[in-house]
C-alpha cells in the first residue's frame, strides 16, 4: 500500500512591489476567498518596512473593509460565507484572540456578523512584525502581516515553518522571481498571482508538515500505479541464442 498525504499550510505571499490596489486583490484573493477555508491560502503576508509596506497593507485593509459576507443564496452574491460550523468560528476566535495576547496588533480585529449566525466571521488582519508566533494553519479568513528590511529577509521569513505547500510573490521584477523560485520551500509556487490556484496538468502537493512528496494532479497516476518493464520478441523461433559453454 502506498500512502500519498496533501495537508495543510502555513502559506507565505510576499508582497514586494507594484500598484498597491493591484497587490491588494491578489493578497485578498489568496487569504479571504471560500472564508479562508482553502489548504493553499495565505495565511502570511510578507511586506518591506517603511513607506512601501505601509501603502500595500493600507490597501489590503481597505479592501478587506469591502467585502460583502452572507450565505450563498444572498443577493447580491457575497465574497465570503461562513465558516464551517459555529465550532470552527470559534476556534478561529480563540487563535486570533491567542495572537493577540503574544503581542500582534489588529489591523482589522476578529468581528462576528450580527444578526447571522456565528460561523459569519468578517476578515482578520494581525501585524505580528517581531512577535513569536506559533506555526499553525488557522483554517480560516486570518491573515498574519510581518514586515522585513531587505528581500532575502522576506524568503527567510516565508520559510519560517514546518509546512510547505503554497506560496507567492507580488512583484514585477524578473530576478526576484528567479531568487523567489530557487530558495522558497514550497510544493506549489505562484508569481503575481493568488496563491490558491491550482491544475490538474500539473503537480500539487507539499514539502515538510504538508505533504509526503507525492503530489497529486498530474503526478498521481506514478504513485496509483507501479512500472513493469517488459522485454518481448514475437517469434520463439526467432529466439535461438549462441549459448557459449553448451556441449554438443
Amino acid at each position: 500500500m502506498i500512502l500519498a498525504l496533501e495537508l495543510g499550510g502555513n502559506n507565505p505571499l510576499i508582497a514586494w512591489d507594484g500598484d498597491p490596489a493591484a497587490i491588494a486583490s491578489i493578497v485578498v484573493a489568496s487569504a479571504f476567498i471560500t472564508t479562508g477555508q482553502r489548504c493553499s491560502c495565505a495565511r502570511r503576508l510578507i511586506v518591506p518596512e517603511g513607506a512601501k509596506g505601509e501603502a500595500i497593507v493600507a490597501a489590503v485593509a481597505a479592501l478587506s473593509d469591502r467585502i460583502t459576507i452572507g450565505a450563498w443564496d444572498d443577493t447580491p452574491e457575497p465574497f465570503m460565507g461562513p465558516l464551517i460550523s459555529p465550532g470552527a468560528a470559534a476556534r478561529v476566535s480563540l487563535q486570533a484572540e491567542e495572537l493577540m495576547k503574544l503581542g500582534a496588533q489588529a489591523i482589522r480585529p476578529f468581528e462576528g456578523r450580527p444578526g447571522r449566525s456565528t460561523a459569519f466571521v468578517g476578515p482578520t488582519i494581525l501585524d505580528v512584525t517581531g512577535v513569536d508566533v506559533p506555526d499553525q494553519e488557522i483554517f480560516g479568513p486570518v491573515l498574519q502581516v510581518t514586515r522585513v528590511a531587505d528581500f532575502d529577509a522576506a524568503i527567510a521569513a516565508a520559510n519560517a515553518t514546518r509546512f510547505g505547500l503554497s506560496a507567492g510573490l507580488i512583484s514585477d521584477d524578473d530576478s526576484l522571481w528567479e531568487r523567489f523560485k530557487r530558495h522558497i520551500r514550497a510544493g506549489v509556487v505562484n508569481r503575481n498571482r493568488p496563491t490558491t490556484g491550482a491544475a490538474g496538468s500539473m503537480p500539487f502537493g507539499g514539502l515538510g508538515a504538508s505533504g509526503n512528496h507525492r503530489p497529486s494532479a498530474y503526478y498521481a497516476a506514478d504513485y496509483c500505479a507501479y512500472p513493469v518493464a517488459s522485454f518481448e520478441a514475437d517469434r520463439v523461433a526467432d529466439q535461438v541464442h549462441d549459448l557459449r559453454g553448451i556441449r554438443d
